[in-house]
């Protein structure tokens, strides 16, 4: 009797067990979206704060390159800690747009679409093309500004390397030409964020209104 209430106990326990987990780890369509959806929101984020950031690392280039600096030190220092921080975003934006692409490919690679009736199967598969061709106008958008930040970032810490070496009015005049250049790449980056940001948001407020399966 001993026995058989053990067995029974032990069966219950893993299938209780097996319940638990069906229902905690089974991922949904709806659990899918909403990873997407995040990683989205977080590479937005960042853009926008890549482009508050290029305008005070450009204002701290201007002032460092300003004729007759009376503080040149304190331009400089105010440069550098600016171009590192803009360094930093560039990092973290890489990072977070790899994870974008990730999460992504998984929600469609996991896009339930093994209906029987045709025409909801039909439906599924025309939704999920429209959801993939609003992603491919975000990576779409991206090429140019992966290539354009690059640069840029280059740019300003190169210039604060020349400038640590030569914090000199003939060194800020020598590096003057080429500080103006990276001002002007900095707008140009600034312009060509702006359709990545309406790309994410179209896709977001697409994904958002009840349209994910």
């Amino acid at each position: 009797m001993k026995f058989r209430c053990q067995y029974n106990l032990f069966f219950t326990t893993l299938f209780l067990g097996a319940i638990t987990c069906l229902s905690g780890c089974a991922t949904t369509g709806t659990d899918r979206a909403t990873k997407s959806t995040t990683s989205m929101q977080t590479v937005e984020q960042d853009y926008t704060q890549a482009s508050v950031q290029i305008d005070a690392t450009n204002a701290s280039l201007e002032e460092l390159i300003k004729p007759n600096q009376p503080d040149l030190k304190k331009a400089y220092d105010d440069y550098t800690e600016n171009a590192k921080k803009m360094e930093k975003l560039g990092k973290k934006l890489d990072t977070h747009t790899e994870k974008m692409s990730t999460r992504s490919n998984e929600y469609f690679a996991e896009w339930e679409s093994s209906y029987i009736n045709p025409e909801i199967r039909e439906l599924s598969e025309r939704r999920r093309i429209d959801m993939r061709d609003g992603y491919a106008k975000i990576a779409d958008a991206s090429i140019g500004v992966k290539g354009a930040l690059k640069s840029y970032l280059t740019d300003i810490g190169e210039i604060q390397k020349f400038v640590s070496n030569d914090l000199t009015p003939q060194g800020i005049e020598l590096i003057k030409p080429v500080a103006q250049t990276a001002v002007k790449d900095g707008e140009n980056l600034k312009e060509a964020i702006r359709p990545v940001l309406t790309a994410i948001g179209q896709v977001k407020a697409d994904m958002t209104q009840g349209g994910t399966k």
